[in-house]
């Protein structure tokens, strides 16, 4: 493995320069979910130079690459391409270039750590199995997994991999998890319906924004005395829309929110148990209720066997004190549990903050520091390699 990982570190140090480059260029030029055109066709015909054999326009705006004998198990790797909704505050020189639009989650360097694992295997002969790289679009609407995954991506995949940057932790280190890694995650729609009149005799209505109020604190009240607090739940409102004057009574309000569960049990049971709850408040004051709950991504399950090899491929690159062993999962969401429903994989926190730290993922001020990249490309590297040799 030693001897590997030296082949590794000399072939990322020398693509290392034009990664970086590419990089930039990227987050220069961010692009919407579902809309990642120029990123695809630059990733493609980076993956062309490399003698990869390339699909384009999968799932949508997705890229496949692969390489190895045909009908042989394949071993995996999926980066995400999407950027978000965001104004650029980072006074970068390579600042994005479109207002409004900015890779605030990492996945310019995603993109290009896909691009870098590709060019460290380009040369090396795989007679057992074949290697396939999804770069997939429209993970921050959680919609781009399931998009590639109609289109058969996970065929003869025995295994897969993933990496998501981490602000929290330092450039140098990682952080891996076996078992539940991410939460599942739900957006809830609730309607309150009550009944206008004057401000000056609520008596006469159904104040809606009032029962909305009820439903807000009523929720975390319940969750804290209804649920098993070993099993935790989040439920967090971000929009709250309704009223016409400052002295009417509102007759209807809207609250959109998400849901975050660790539990899959439980997370099915929550539309039922989020909606008795709600109407029951509700009803209490004379008010109706529509609710609508939407699933977003389960639980991203990480296989045990899978992140032991990538732990040990870690080794070869890094100290044991660099890795870090997370002990609680996260609440936030990835679509990347949807392949886990078809495959067994695992993926890995990178560390990507500097000196200076480094802002929180979807902050306008998120700048990641670069060197994180060629970590990324090595372990990921050594572990896909190692999975083929084992098929």
């Amino acid at each position: 493995m030693k001897d590997l990982g030296e082949k590794i570190h000399v072939s990322s140090k020398e693509i290392l320069p034009d990664l970086i480059e590419l990089r930039r260029h990227l987050h220069a030029h961010p692009e919407l979910s579902g809309q990642e055109y120029q990123t695809a066709a630059l990733v493609a015909g980076e993956l062309r130079k490399s003698g990869w054999e390339v699909k384009e326009a999968v799932g949508r705006t997705g890229v496949v690459a692969e390489m190895g004998q045909k009908n042989r198990p394949v071993v995996a790797l999926r980066v995400d391409m999407d950027a978000l909704p965001i104004e650029e505050r980072t006074g970068l020189d390579y600042t994005s270039s479109i207002q409004g639009l900015m890779h605030a989650c990492g996945h310019d360097l995603h993109t290009c750590i896909g691009l870098g694992v590709a060019k460290v295997l380009a040369n090396k002969k795989f007679t057992n199995s074949r290697i396939r790289i999804i770069f997939q679009p429209a993970e921050e609407i959680a919609k781009g997994a399931n998009w590639m995954r109609a289109e058969k991506v996970l065929e003869d995949v025995k295994a897969l991999f993933g990496v998501h940057v981490y602000p929290d932790l330092s450039v140098g280190k990682i952080g891996i998890k076996s078992g539940t890694f991410t939460a599942a995650a739900a957006e809830l729609e609730i309607d309150i319906i009550g009944q206008g009149g004057h401000g000056a005799r609520p008596h006469e209505g159904v104040d809606s924004i009032w029962v909305a109020a009820k439903v807000i604190s009523g929720i975390q009240e319940a969750i804290s005395r209804r649920l098993d607090a070993l099993k935790p739940v989040v439920i967090s409102f971000g929009k709250i829309s309704g009223g016409n004057a400052f002295n009417v009574i509102a007759e209807r309000v809207k609250l959109l929110g998400t849901v975050r569960c660790l539990d899959s049990n439980l997370y099915e049971q929550l539309p039922q148990w989020i909606e008795k709850i709600v109407k029951n408040i509700a009803s209490n004051y004379g008010a109706e209720v529509h609710m609508n709950f939407k699933s977003i991504a389960p639980p991203v399950y990480n296989d045990p066997e899978l992140t032991n090899l990538l732990s040990s491929c870690a080794k070869t690159f890094i100290d044991e004190e660099n890795i870090v062993y997370l002990e609680n999962p996260s609440l936030g969401a990835e679509d990347f549990a949807f392949y886990l429903q078809d495959v067994p994989g695992t993926m890995f926190r990178l560390g990507v903050a500097g000196e200076k730290g480094c802002a929180p993922l979807h902050s306008s001020y998120f700048s990641l520091d670069e060197r994180s990249l060629e970590l990324g490309i090595k372990i990921l590297s050594q572990a896909i390699i190692m999975s083929t040799e084992s098929s």
